[in-house]
């Protein structure tokens, strides 16, 4: 149905304005009303006759519109005056005028304490929901390997085979170079330290406890997570965004079983040798420090 577009004719009467509606005053022709409303001209000091004589069909919100556009007027102006508006219209604008227009609620001022308090608990709720999610998590990768020990040849054994290689031959050399530069820097610093009583010679013993008890194996677990933890879980993301996790799935293998478990015992299994490697090339560049810059032999140097 072709509606008509609502209008407002302005037309100067003496000393006042005539404003003449026209048309649907309806919901569907809402953006047409709220623009005339917005274009009222300058009412200061006028006496206003509205007429309505013209408007063809009107519904709630049409009534609503002229409320406001009277309200508005009767703010400027000095007089208004509304003419040729029919009983029903008159009615309906006078009801809509009676509804209570809802004020926006400022939301309630809560005490600082009580703010603080629920900030504290959503964020214990949400460390208890990550690790609880990653209890459960060890947890069914632990009962999968049990049941990969009840049967051992359902154990992939070359994919376990293949990330010992990955986690630990190919990260022999990065753990081997940083093992190597801290374990002088450890002596040398501790050396530079001791000199001031005489004691420089306890540096041996100091990279000792240092590297062989902490440094090495922290050290160690800092590059694997790195390096091997993060290839990790790019790569399993991946494999999830490419479905092929779900395939996996679809062919009733257990991801876990294909993915998890070689993984994390080819972690358990190579570590050890991995952090023996480090205390080995943390004291050898220990010894060389201690050789070159302090004169430390050799068979001295072993012997502490």
């Amino acid at each position: 149905m072709n509606l008509e577009k609502p209008s407002a004719d302005f037309a100067e009467k003496g000393d006042g304005l005539s404003v003449t509606l026209k048309g649907c005053w309806v919901i569907d022709n809402a953006p047409a009303m709220h623009l005339i409303l917005e274009k009222l001209p300058q009412l200061a000091g006028k006496k206003v006759e509205v007429c309505g004589g013209e408007i063809t069909r009107f519904d709630t919100l049409g009534a609503w519109m002229l409320f406001l556009l009277f309200q508005r007027a009767e703010t400027r102006a000095k007089v208004v005056r509304q003419t040729g508006f029919s009983e029903n219209l008159k009615k309906l604008i006078e009801r809509t005028g009676k509804i209570p227009q809802s004020q926006p609620k400022e939301p309630p001022k809560q005490n600082v304490i009580v703010r603080r308090l629920q900030a504290l608990g959503a964020v214990n709720l949400l460390m208890c929901t990550h690790y609880g999610q990653l209890f459960t998590f060890i947890g069914f990768v632990m009962v999968r390997a049990l049941r990969a020990l009840a049967h051992p040849k359902q154990f992939r054994m070359t994919s376990f085979v293949y990330h010992i290689e990955e986690v630990g031959f190919k990260a022999i050399a990065i753990v081997g170079l940083m093992s190597f530069l801290i374990g002088a820097v450890i002596l040398n610093q501790g050396a530079v330290q001791l000199r001031q009583f005489g004691a420089e010679v306890y540096a041996v013993d100091l990279l000792a406890v240092a590297q062989l008890r902490e440094m090495g194996i922290l050290l160690t677990a800092i590059l694997i997570a790195g390096r091997s933890g993060s290839a990790f879980t790019a790569e399993i993301g991946s494999m999830k965004v490419r479905e092929e996790i779900d395939a996996l799935e679809v062919l009733g293998l257990n991801p876990v079983d294909v993915l998890v478990l070689p993984r994390m015992l080819a972690l358990i299994f190579i570590m050890p040798f991995l952090a023996f490697f480090a205390d080995i090339m943390g004291a050898l560049g220990g010894a060389l420090m201690g050789w070159s810059m302090l004169d430390i032999p050799f068979d001295s140097f072993w012997n502490r």
